[in-house]
C-alpha cells in the first residue's frame, strides 16, 4: 500500500504578542534573509514548549516540534490530545492554511478539509453556489459536480435551504453541508477537525458511517481530530497522540486511547495527598496489557518545589478486589534521588522485572517521600492488566513478611 501523507521533521513556531521583529530595520533584515537569500529566519529563537497551563518563559513557542510520521493510503488516523496539543495546527499545515516553519509535508492527491464551521464557504453565496465553488477549487468540472449535487444535498439534510445564503444557516446546518461537500466531491484525502461535535447525534452517526465508507469502500485517506474517544475507536485503525506540540505516542488506536485515558488523565483526576514539596507531573507505563513474564516499565517526571536531601518512591500494587498483593520500592537496588533542587524536573525509570502475578487487572498507589515526610501520594496512579502466557513457566512466588509478592525491580535516573 502506498503512502498518502508524509510529515518530515515538521515544526511550527509562533511568536507570542507582537508579530513584527520590533524595528523596521530588523523587519527588512528578516525579509531579505528569508526571501532573497532563502535562509532561516535570523530572529527565530529557540522557543519554549507549548504548555498552555504555564506562563511563557520565551516570546516564541513551538506549536509543533519535530513531527515525523506517515499515513498509508486508505487508512483512517485519529489525532488526539488535550486542548492546545497541536492537533488543529497539524491539520492546518496539511491543508496549507498556514506553512510549517521547518520540514516538508508530502500529500498525494486532492485534499478536502473541514477544520472549522463554515471553512471554505462564502457567507453571501447560497449553499448550492458554495458546492460549485468548493468543487471547482478541488479541480472538478461542472458536470462532475452536477452528478454529485443531489447526493450532497440529500446527505446534508439542508434541501429546503440549499438556495438560501449560507450566512442564514445555523452552525449545525453549516457543518452538515460542509461535511457533505468535503466527503462527496471525490477528495483522495479527507481532513476533519472537531467540527462534527456541533452536529446532532443523528448526523454524527451518519458522518462517521460516511467516513468509514470513504476509507474502506473507496480507498481514501482520513485524518480525524476529536475529543470523543468513542468515535475515535469506532472509526480509526491507528492514532497519533500529541502532547505540548510533540508526538508522545503512535500506534494501534485502542492502545493509544487506553494510554491517553489511563496515563494522561489519571494525574488530573487522581486522589492525592502530601505536602507538595515534590509533585508527580507525569507518569506513563510502556504497556497497559502485559503478559506473564514480561517487564513493566514505569517512567515518572517529578517536579521539586523546594530543596530536598532525599526522595524515595514506592508502589503498592492491588488486585481487582482492592487487596494489596505486591510492593515495589526504589530500595530494591539501593537507588535514591539525592540533593534535589527546587525548580528542577527529575525523570525516573522503574523496571519491574518479569511480572509474576496472576492474570487480571491491577492498580498501584504511588508513594513519594522519605523517612520523615510525605511529598505526594496518588491513589491508583498506575493501572495495568496481566494476560496469560502459555509459554511462561510460572515459578514459585517469593513473599515478604506481610504476605505480599516480592517483585524484583531496577531503578535509574533519566536525563
Amino acid at each position: 500500500m502506498s503512502t498518502a501523507i508524509e510529515f518530515n521533521n515538521i515544526s511550527k513556531l509562533y511568536r507570542l504578542g507582537l508579530v513584527s521583529s520590533g524595528t523596521l530595520s530588523n523587519d527588512l533584515k528578516r525579509w531579505w534573509t528569508m526571501n532573497i537569500l532563502h535562509k532561516e529566519d535570523p530572529f527565530m529563537k529557540v522557543g519554549s514548549v507549548n504548555d498552555r497551563s504555564k506562563a511563557a518563559d520565551s516570546e516564541y513557542v513551538w506549536a509543533l516540534k519535530d513531527i515525523d510520521f506517515k499515513v498509508e493510503q486508505g487508512d483512517v488516523v485519529g489525532i488526539i490530545g488535550k486542548n492546545g496539543a497541536g492537533k488543529s495546527t497539524l491539520l492546518k499545515l496539511l491543508s496549507k492554511v498556514t506553512a510549517p516553519t521547518t520540514g516538508t509535508i508530502k500529500a498525494r492527491g486532492r485534499i478536502a478539509s473541514l477544520l472549522e464551521v463554515g471553512t471554505g464557504f462564502h457567507s453571501e453565496l447560497t449553499g448550492r453556489e458554495n458546492i460549485y465553488m468548493n468543487g471547482t477549487i478541488l479541480g472538478m468540472t461542472k458536470n462532475e459536480i452536477d452528478r454529485k449535487m443531489d447526493e450532497i444535498v440529500d446527505f446534508s439534510g439542508c434541501e429546503r435551504y440549499i438556495d438560501t445564503p449560507v450566512k442564514r444557516y445555523s452552525s449545525g446546518m453549516t457543518v452538515r453541508l460542509g461535511f457533505a461537500v468535503a466527503a462527496h466531491l471525490d477528495p483522495e484525502i479527507l481532513v476533519v477537525d472537531e467540527v462534527l461535535a456541533v452536529g446532532d447525534a443523528e448526523f454524527q452517526k451518519k458522518a462517521i458511517g460516511k467516513m468509514k465508507d470513504v476509507s474502506k469502500g473507496e480507498g481514501r485517506t482520513v485524518l480525524f481530530v476529536s475529543h470523543n474517544m468513542a468515535s475515535i475507536r469506532k472509526l480509526c485503525k491507528n492514532a497519533v497522540l500529541l502532547n505540548n506540540g510533540l508526538i508522545e505516542k503512535t500506534g494501534d488506536v485502542d492502545e493509544i486511547v487506553d494510554y491517553y485515558l489511563m496515563n494522561q488523565q489519571a494525574l488530573d483526576k487522581a486522589e492525592r495527598l502530601g505536602n507538595g514539596s515534590i509533585r508527580l507531573e507525569k507518569l506513563e507505563n510502556n504497556v497497559n496489557g502485559i503478559e506473564l513474564g514480561q517487564d513493566l516499565e514505569i517512567i515518572m517526571s517529578l517536579r521539586a518545589y523546594r530543596d530536598c536531601d532525599r526522595v524515595d518512591i514506592s508502589f503498592d500494587i492491588k488486585n481487582e478486589n482492592s487487596a494489596q498483593v505486591a510492593h515495589v520500592s526504589n530500595y530494591d537496588n539501593q537507588f535514591h534521588l539525592l540533593n534535589v533542587k527546587a525548580g528542577e524536573l527529575y525523570n525516573v525509570l522503574c523496571v519491574i522485572r518479569s511480572i509474576n502475578l496472576s492474570p487480571g487487572a491491577y492498580t498501584a498507589n504511588v508513594w513519594i517521600g522519605n523517612s520523615y515526610e510525605l511529598y505526594d501520594w496518588l491513589r491508583e496512579g498506575v493501572r495495568f492488566y496481566v494476560k496469560q502466557n502459555e509459554t511462561f513457566i510460572q515459578r514459585e512466588t517469593p513473599y515478604d513478611s506481610s504476605s505480599q509478592v516480592v517483585l524484583a525491580s531496577e531503578w535509574k535516573a533519566l536525563k
